[in-house]
């Protein structure tokens, strides 16, 4: 599977792009959503991408090794791309991923509960309720769009007569 799609490089890249921007004009720097999820199927290794480097190979966001700290930095695709897990296995992109909570969100409820699977659960919660109270969503909860907002890299339409 190809961890990073044309697509996925372009919001990405995006991001970097508003980060650099910011600084350079001293303006608030943006808290954008996670644009992709990488995992290990073999263990807890989960990392949140927010933004790739003009290099193309640098990510930053939320990188969680499983062992109870996940913690914000940049990692290498390249380096997430060559590991080599057990029955031949490797890190995959979760083609099912979307959010609307940005990094901030996600650094805190995974550095409270410990693990970025443990802080999907909560914001799955926290997703839930805003869906069903919608006055009670803030500014970082409406800022990416809502919850309706497209996914970055959608899935081709499926073929009605694959069945």
């Amino acid at each position: 599977m190809e961890l990073l799609t044309p697509v996925l490089r372009f919001a990405l890249r995006a991001n970097h792009i508003a980060l650099r921007a910011a600084q350079r004009d001293a303006t608030p720097e943006p808290d954008p959503v996670p644009v992709v999820k990488f995992f290990s199927p073999v263990s807890a290794a989960t990392w949140l991408a927010t933004e790739l480097d003009a290099d193309g190979d640098t990510l930053f966001g939320l990188a969680d090794l499983g062992f109870g700290c996940p913690e914000l930095g940049s990692f290498s695709l390249a380096e997430i791309a060559s590991v080599r897990l057990p029955l031949g296995l490797a890190i995959e992109r979760d083609i099912g991923f979307a959010t609307r909570f940005p990094l901030s969100v996600w650094t805190e409820a995974a550095q409270r509960s410990g693990s970025i699977m443990a802080a999907a659960h909560v914001i799955d919660r926290l997703d839930a309720h805003l869906r069903a109270h919608p006055a009670a969503a803030t500014p970082a909860t409406q800022s990416q769009g809502g919850a309706d907002a497209p996914d970055p890299d959608p899935l081709p339409p499926s073929d009605p007569e694959d069945g």
